[in-house]
């Protein structure tokens, strides 16, 4: 069947095609022979008529060639629940108000069109919160604004990890050392920077061995990579210079994802990547937009955008 599918995303122009997993997603619903169209989030309008819609471009031929990686044909008023089939989910965070605005609006339409990840999943599950669910499979961490209760965390842990609660891709993570040097420093920035509290956790040495990230489609395991810090660095993510290798669930890894994924197919959350370090401790759930097929594919000799699309095309019917 032939699936008339709008992407709102970040615009094309300037993408990463050869690890891009949207434009992945979009080579393989090209090949598929779906209709696709982009647009951008801004451009979203809800009627009087409780009528949701955007200013779209077709999309025509998807290729990884640069500088020539796609064609638009002309833009075009598209109403989002009656012209479209299927629409993924997959601009950038950081996850803000103008992020869960767009979830709010995009739920109107779920009578009528599949939301991929489902809106309002994704609005109750940013990545470090809705692991908090899983506890038990993750390192100590604290969430709070409070110099006072960090120190008072780093006499148990030693050396910690601050992280925002809701960045993304590596960015503004910083170790701090036992000896909490600049503690103060930092949490003035933090606290200047974002209105929520932070995420604390022990500073895990196996990062080193690498961070996997894992991709569950509907709730079951579809592969996975390892990525490793880049020297003299000791974030792994692939945006900020870590490297990729191929890699197996450990046990406990599997025991993971056997937990959550009946619970992430029941939220209606089909594309998930999950990341856990040293095979062990559980950090992030990723749902808002999730990255590493085009990875994972390269070193499995799999194609989980096909996958992707086989979840969704069932989901259809």
């Amino acid at each position: 069947m032939t699936i008339k599918i709008a992407v709102q995303m970040d615009p094309m122009d300037g993408i990463n095609i050869h690890g891009d997993s949207s434009f992945a997603l979009m080579l393989s619903a090209q090949a598929r022979g779906h209709a696709i169209w982009h647009y951008d989030v801004g451009t979203l309008n809800l009627d009087s008529n409780n009528r949701l819609s955007a200013w779209a471009h077709p999309v025509h031929d998807v290729q990884r060639v640069e500088g020539a990686h796609f064609r638009f044909g002309a833009p075009k008023r598209i109403d989002l629940g009656s012209d479209i089939d299927v629409v993924l989910m997959r601009q950038d965070p950081p996850f803000h108000v103008g992020y869960i605005t767009a979830t709010h609006l995009l739920e109107r339409i779920e009578s009528e069109t599949l939301v991929v990840n489902n809106p309002a999943s994704v609005r109750n599950a940013p990545e470090k919160v809705m692991v908090l669910d899983y506890r038990r499979f993750m390192p100590p961490t604290l969430i709070t604004r409070s110099t006072d209760e960090i120190r008072d965390f780093q006499k148990i842990h030693g050396a910690v990890v601050v992280k925002p609660l809701h960045g993304n891709g590596g960015k503004a993570i910083f170790r701090v050392p036992a000896e909490g040097d600049n503690l103060g420093a930092l949490l003035e920035v933090f606290n200047g920077t974002w209105p929520e509290p932070h995420m604390v956790q022990p500073f895990l040495p196996d990062v080193a061995k690498g961070d996997k990230r894992i991709v569950l489609i509907d709730g079951v395991v579809a592969g996975a990579i390892n990525r490793r810090p880049s020297e003299g660095e000791f974030r792994s993510n692939l945006a900020v210079g870590g490297s990729a290798e191929a890699t197996e669930l450990t046990p406990r890894e599997q025991e993971i994802c056997a937990a959550m994924g009946p619970r992430l197919k029941e939220l209606g959350l089909i594309f998930v990547g999950i990341d856990v370090i040293g095979g062990e401790w559980l950090t992030e759930i990723n749902v808002t937009s999730p990255t590493g097929i085009v990875a994972i594919d390269r070193f499995n000799g799999t194609d989980t955008a096909g996958m992707i699309w086989d979840a969704i095309e069932t989901r259809l019917g």
